[in-house]
């Protein structure tokens, strides 16, 4: 058996059986309230830097799939899980969760009360974490040294995640759209969007494809002249990963921008275009990640349960007055929306094209279309 250990910043040490790669990771450890989506919340960008922690008991039951993947690989320092499923059983798997952290170098660890850790996350905060597995002898001093040593706000894991060059979705022969029609069989709208990859999921793009519109993903450092080239309809600001305060060069892009054609911001987005318009950001205690998080519309007043994955909320004392909130968090109150009072900007701090999670705000997407003349 292979030996696993999770160590906390604060000495506390955790025991039980490791899977996955024989390796050491450091990662500020997270908790997710979501059931069932593990394979895509692995290979979300936006976990970069973190150890994820399900909440929900069994995992690894349907195994892992060709299909499911958000990116090309798993960007998760680290898997803590309660029980393990050896076995899976669906269709599409193709590998075990074990086989594929395997592939990927990550380490994992099962048999530990994942629900008592999160009830010390809820009190205390989040806070870095050493995960080891391998069956050596454990150095608990060496791991908690390393864990103590990771300063999470310090690093720009925007600039390691984001994909180099420019690339196109849609409008031809390519990996998620096809010849001449949407996913949807949608013909080609002729309207083209810049996404800004911050960390970008794979179905932000799918769900710009389906309606018919063509997708150039660009390098988080492409300049506002670069993207300007590009004769986009509209601008998407991702997802993505770590301390959106650490992104002013992001922010400088987008505010260069606004006002030049519709943008559309999707959870680091929200962020970084609250700093772009002299906003500001906060580190929330434990952060909100699952797919059960309800967010309530200030205008209608109607209530979506939401995908979500984030560690900062942007503070809405700091926006300016054209700029208002358009929708909360249920639990806490947080900003989930904000617009511009007459400019076609806007962006919500959850994530509209799921993956996983319900799809109650694919809408957002139909309305960003509409934007675009």
């Amino acid at each position: 058996m292979v030996k696993g250990v999770l160590v906390l910043k604060d000495g506390s040490i955790y025991a039980g059986e490791g899977f996955g790669a024989e390796a050491v990771a450091v990662g500020e450890l997270v908790f997710s309230t979501a059931m069932t989506g593990y394979q895509e919340a692995l290979t979300d960008p936006s976990y970069a830097g973190q150890i994820l922690m399900p909440t929900y008991p069994l995992i690894g039951n349907y195994g892992v799939n060709d299909e499911d993947g958000e990116s090309k690989k798993i960007w998760a320092q680290g898997f803590v899980v309660r029980e393990r499923c050896e076995g899976f059983e669906h269709a599409k798997a193709r590998e075990s969760i074990d086989e594929f952290l395997k592939r990927f170098g990550v380490p994992g660890i099962s048999g530990l009360d994942t629900r008592a850790i999160v009830r010390k996350i809820r009190s205390e905060g989040v806070m870095p974490a050493c995960i080891a597995a391998y069956e050596r002898e454990i150095d608990f001093n060496e791991l908690l040294a390393k864990a103590r040593a990771l300063d999470y706000s310090s690093i720009d894991f925007v600039r390691e995640v984001s994909e180099k060059g420019a690339k196109v979705y849609g409008g031809g022969e390519d990996e998620i759209g096809g010849a001449g029609k949407g996913r949807e069989g949608r013909a080609w709208s002729g309207k083209k969007v810049v996404l800004i990859d911050c960390g970008a999921k794979r179905n932000i793009v799918r769900e710009l494809n389906a309606r018919g519109v063509q997708v150039v993903s660009v390098n988080c450092e492409t300049s506002a002249d670069e993207i300007r080239k590009h004769e986009p309809d509209g601008l998407v600001i991702s997802n993505g990963p770590g301390d959106p305060a650490l992104l002013g060069y992001v922010a400088g892009t987008v505010k260069q921008l606004i006002g030049k054609m519709p943008i559309f911001g999707i959870c680091l987005g929200i962020q970084v275009l609250a700093h772009a318009v002299g906003g500001k950001t906060y580190k929330l205690k434990f952060g909100h990640r699952g797919a059960n998080h309800p967010v309530k519309d200030l205008a209608s007043g109607r209530v979506r349960i939401t995908t979500q994955n984030h560690g900062f909320a942007v503070d809405a004392k700091s926006l300016p007055k054209d700029y208002v909130v358009t929708q909360v968090n249920g639990n806490d109150g947080t900003v989930e929306g904000m617009r511009h009072e007459s400019l076609p900007v806007f962006a919500v701090q959850y994530h509209p094209e799921a993956h996983p999670g319900p799809r109650d705000s694919e809408y957002l997407f139909d309305e960003f279309v509409k934007m675009m003349k």
